[in-house]
């Protein structure tokens, strides 16, 4: 057995959100330590040579956004740890059969005259709607992109928007994007270029709370860009790492914390798996709410443990990666210039996807996320050669290597059919499962990217009812993961909010 150590605070996790609860807990001052299971930081922003030596691919996510936007992230000098993003000239395309594609350029003029030479009127009105969203920005990002409750991002959107503005955009919140894109477009490329950004998540484009889902991408495109940071997704682990490290902050590898000790109703620390007993009156895990009960056992209140346990995942994932001897050959050559292409086509097409799979079926045209960032970041693979990804969502049905494999087929079938010839620029290719996803990264239950589901009710409510979602029971310990409020993508609200509430509380009288 080996002897107990002491620390101020641990986190259990080295994910972004993670990451950033450690740094918030060392710039207040704390001796933390983050315990990470894996033999590699980063939960799921990692970079990897995947299929051949020289070819950089990004293991699970690779495209950032919300970490663009972050507020959190704007408080770290990550460009002094070495970040650096790259912008692609279009942010995403969405190609048709047609061979033309909608895109999006951070520029909201250019897109605006892009859509208008797809459909006339279309580019005006997403303009007149955008801007009108672009002027208040800053209080939109500081609610979406806000720890719970709102408050503080709250007041300023009714000062932004005003009270018949504000009341406007809480219907904007359910509101179907099947809804707002009948009361903006009229041609067909459009409509499908929103629907595909609300695919990001697992909620059809039909159901309530999609609008926003697609729209807010759409948005930040414009206000923060769609970029991947410069030689692949772990740079920007690299970067917070580095800055915690920069404040005293500890990380330690292949520690797989098996269990969460406490105390009369309080935490008293951690045990890794190779005995090492940390004590610490804060732990903050970046985990799923059910590996945190596991973590936990019996020492959880049963009524907290049943309302947890309620937690919903999203539907399963297979992902791609590919060496690529040339770039993708796409028709529309608004893709060939994209980060991102939204593989997928009619809007109907997109749509069909989620109903699909939640009937347990399987696409033969399955809907693709496509990311191509050695067209603007030419490190990631040899001279000439080039690196690309997908994923899509998969039904229970696609489980085992065989299934899976087959399904990596029809993914390959469906970028042929709006960029032929790219099988025969495949030089090599590494799939991953739903089980191969989970297996590399606990975090991605059942092989869900995204944390959890993005129903309404579960977007809002994250993980449970609670006015602050980050609070458990036991006293100083604290749930700072993708599952808690404002949800997944890299940003690392939950993980900064977390330590913060930890903070906060710690500094109370008992």
């Amino acid at each position: 057995m080996r002897r107990a150590q002491q620390a101020d605070a641990i986190v259990v996790g080295s994910g972004p959100n993670g990451l950033a609860a450690a740094i918030r807990l060392a710039r207040a001052g704390r001796a933390v330590v983050v315990l990470e299971a894996q033999p590699r930081l980063g939960g799921a922003v990692v970079s990897q040579e995947l299929t051949r030596p020289g070819f950089v691919s990004d293991t699970f996510s690779a495209v950032y956004p919300a970490a663009a936007a972050s507020p959190v992230f704007a408080r770290m000098p990550l460009q002094d740890h070495g970040l650096d993003w790259v912008h692609p000239e279009i942010a995403m395309a969405h190609p048709m059969p047609d061979g033309r594609a909608g895109a999006l350029y951070r520029d909201l003029r250019r897109t605006a005259e892009h859509l208008d030479e797809l459909h006339p009127g279309d580019g005006s009105a997403w303009a007149s709607w955008a801007g009108h969203h672009l002027e208040r920005f800053e209080a939109l990002r500081a609610t979406v992109l806000g720890g719970f409750p709102p408050v503080v991002g709250g007041a300023r959107l009714v000062t932004a928007y005003g009270l018949q503005g504000t009341l406007e955009f809480a219907r904007l919140l359910l509101t179907s994007a099947d809804q707002l894109a009948s009361d903006l477009f009229t041609g067909e490329h459009a409509r499908a270029w929103l629907f595909g950004s609300v695919l990001h998540g697992d909620v059809g484009a039909e159901e309530s709370g999609s609008a926003i889902a697609g729209a807010y991408l759409q948005l930040l495109g414009h206000a923060a860009g769609w970029p991947s940071p410069r030689g692949g997704a772990g740079r920007l682990t690299q970067a917070l790492a580095g800055y915690l490290r920069s404040l005293g902050g500890v990380v330690e590898l292949d520690a797989r914390v098996e269990r969460i000790a406490t105390a009369g109703g309080r935490v008293a620390g951690v045990v890794v798996a190779d005995g090492t007993r940390w004590r610490a009156p804060i732990v903050v895990a970046d985990t799923s709410p059910h590996a945190l009960l596991r973590l936990v056992g019996d020492a959880m209140p049963a009524d907290y443990t049943r309302r947890l346990s309620r937690f919903s995942y999203g539907p399963r994932t297979v992902k791609v990666d590919w060496a690529l001897d040339g770039p993708t050959p796409w028709t529309a050559p608004e893709a060939r210039l994209a980060g991102t292409v939204h593989v997928g086509g009619e809007s109907e097409v997109v749509t069909a996807q989620t109903t699909a799979v939640r009937r347990g079926e399987i696409p033969e045209r399955p809907f693709l996320l496509f990311g191509q960032q050695s067209i603007a970041d030419p490190s990631r693979a040899p001279a000439g050669k080039h690196t690309a990804w997908a994923y899509t969502r998969v039904p229970g049905a696609v489980a085992g290597q065989e299934a899976v494999t087959a399904h990596a087929e029809r993914m390959t079938d469906q970028i042929e059919r709006f960029a032929p010839g790219f099988r025969d620029l495949v030089i090599d290719r590494f799939v991953q499962g739903p089980d191969t996803l989970e297996a590399a990264n606990a975090n991605l239950v059942g092989g869900d990217v995204g944390g959890g589901t993005y129903r309404l009710d579960q977007t809002v409510f994250r993980p449970l009812p609670s006015l602050v979602p980050y609070a458990t029971p036991i006293t100083g310990l604290w749930l700072g993961s993708a599952s808690t409020f404002p949800g997944g993508a890299v940003h690392g609200v939950p993980g900064w909010s977390a330590a913060s509430y930890a903070l906060a509380r710690s500094r109370l009288p008992l």
